[in-house]
């Protein structure tokens, strides 16, 4: 009986890391309850995915899938980290040329009981539908970016969007909220909505409402207890059910992939005071310009805060001689850096960062206030909603064209490490005990296991009703 409630589950993410890496915690999670997944990506992506844990391995299956090759995009490029923002187009090709191989793999294991999807799978519906394989639409996102977005109908309209109608909240958010774009947001963001892409010849948007229109079930990277509100919300605009699978908090690892120790520079970690330290991340995705990094990089240095920075961009934009000249007070470390050990150390003061959300996530998991510097997709509104929630401050930009000064980075900085930011640290305490609450999110993710055991296929027709 109990092996009967043991599901096989086919997961699709969009060709980035940020949502691959919640995903596969996503897949760890179902497989420590004894369910099998069948993760699917390009080669490139799965070889350039963490290690499973040993125990998991046999419940996770990296599944590799060859799209044709697209013309303009390189051969060994097959994620956002490996174009350039404005190339988008090419790796939406190069997704969609997963729909055959996908459907070559499903053709050779007719046993899935459910396919999660990710964005932009706008043909993944159709694609499970012929195989009787019922659907969740999971994304890595807060319940706000997606109940902004509206009603997957109105995203398959094809009227267009002025900045100005995405400056106040939409007429669908019930409730009194701040989360809204700049202008310099909502002017990309409508340039954006049509664009269209090659091959489908659809809009990134139009695509998305299909996306979300086509799945049984939707499930997302949260909880009722920060997104009390947004969450009810999406289940109205999407009258399907939705599920937060809880926040998938980071772990501390104890060694990395290779079988060595993570941990770096711990011993100059050691000799700063407590909470005394600026932790600066942007990931590996965000593309400065030069006179961008010259500004954060100076305001970071005006700040005469110890810091350590995890840099993962060109070494050459950096100003001249700002390592020799901080070298006293910080470090910057080139590459790879263990994110939750740096900040899970108790001389780590806050986190200045670009408000996505996952570090959002993983900056509050270990109690960390943010310095938000937001620069693309939800970035903008995630760090709206953590101003809302009192948990960090914004470098302030000029409205018009996003540009911001160093003397503003100093400042936020300043502020969120001195007395006034005495409310918004003791804020993010609070909320960690959320964020790192390991018992409640796993009752999420149990919660929505045990849905997808109860409405799993069966005799090849989807069960689930919305």
């Amino acid at each position: 009986m109990e092996e009967q409630r043991k599901l096989h589950i086919v997961m699709v993410p969009w060709l980035a890391f940020g949502h691959m890496i919640p995903y596969l915690e996503l897949a760890k999670c179902l497989a420590q309850m004894g369910h099998r997944v069948s993760f699917l990506s390009t080669p490139r992506n799965i070889d350039r995915l963490p290690s499973i844990p040993h125990d998991l391995r046999p419940r996770i299956n990296l599944v590799k899938l060859t799209p044709p090759p697209v013309v303009g995009l390189p051969e060994d490029a097959q994620s956002t980290v490996d174009v350039p923002l404005d190339h988008i187009n090419y790796l939406l090709e190069l997704l969609d040329g997963l729909e055959g191989p996908l459907s070559s793999f499903l053709d050779g294991d007719s046993s899935p009981d459910w396919m999660i999807y990710d964005v932009f799978f706008y043909w993944a519906p159709r694609v499970a539908a012929r195989y009787g394989i019922p659907t969740v639409f999971f994304g890595p996102f807060s319940a706000m970016t997606l109940s902004i977005m509206g009603p997957p109908s109105l995203m398959m309209d094809s009227q267009p969007t002025t900045p100005e109608q995405l400056l106040v909240p939409p007429p669908w958010v019930p409730f009194p909220t701040n989360v809204t774009y700049r202008y310099y947001e909502a002017v990309r963001i409508a340039n954006g909505r049509s664009r269209r892409a090659s091959g489908s010849g659809l809009t990134a948007r139009h695509r998305t409402g299909i996306t979300f229109q086509g799945c049984h079930v939707v499930a997302i990277r949260s909880c009722l207890e920060f997104e009390p509100e947004w969450i009810p919300l999406l289940g109205e605009l999407y009258e399907k059910p939705v599920f937060p699978v809880g926040l998938l908090s980071p772990s501390i690892p104890e060694i990395d992939d290779m079988g060595h120790d993570t941990w770096v520079n711990q011993e100059w970690l050691d000799t700063q005071k407590h909470e005394s330290t600026v932790y600066v991340a942007f990931g590996s995705e965000l593309r400065f310009s030069k006179e961008q990094m010259h500004e954060l990089a100076i305001g970071l240095e005006l700040s005469e805060l110890p810091f350590f920075w995890a840099y993962r961009g060109d070494p050459s934009l950096l100003p001249p001689g700002f390592e020799e000249r901080t070298k006293a007070r910080g470090i910057v470390r080139l590459g790879w850096a263990p994110q939750a050990r740096l900040l899970a150390h108790t001389s780590i003061g806050c986190f200045l960062v670009h408000g996505g959300w996952g570090s959002s996530i993983e900056g509050l998991a270990f109690g960390k206030p943010l310095v938000m510097l937001p620069f693309i997709g939800d970035q903008g509104l995630i760090t709206c909603v953590m101003k809302e929630k009192k948990v960090g401050v914004e470098v302030a930009r000029n409205d018009r064209d996003g540009s911001f000064t160093r003397e503003a980075v100093t400042e936020s900085l300043k502020l969120m490490m001195g007395d006034e930011g005495g409310p918004i640290r003791s804020n993010a305490k609070e909320l960690m005990k959320i964020f790192a609450d390991k018992e409640r999110h796993d009752q999420y993710i149990k919660d929505f296991a045990d849905y997808l055991i109860e409405h799993r296929r069966r005799d090849g027709v989807p069960t689930p009703s919305a």
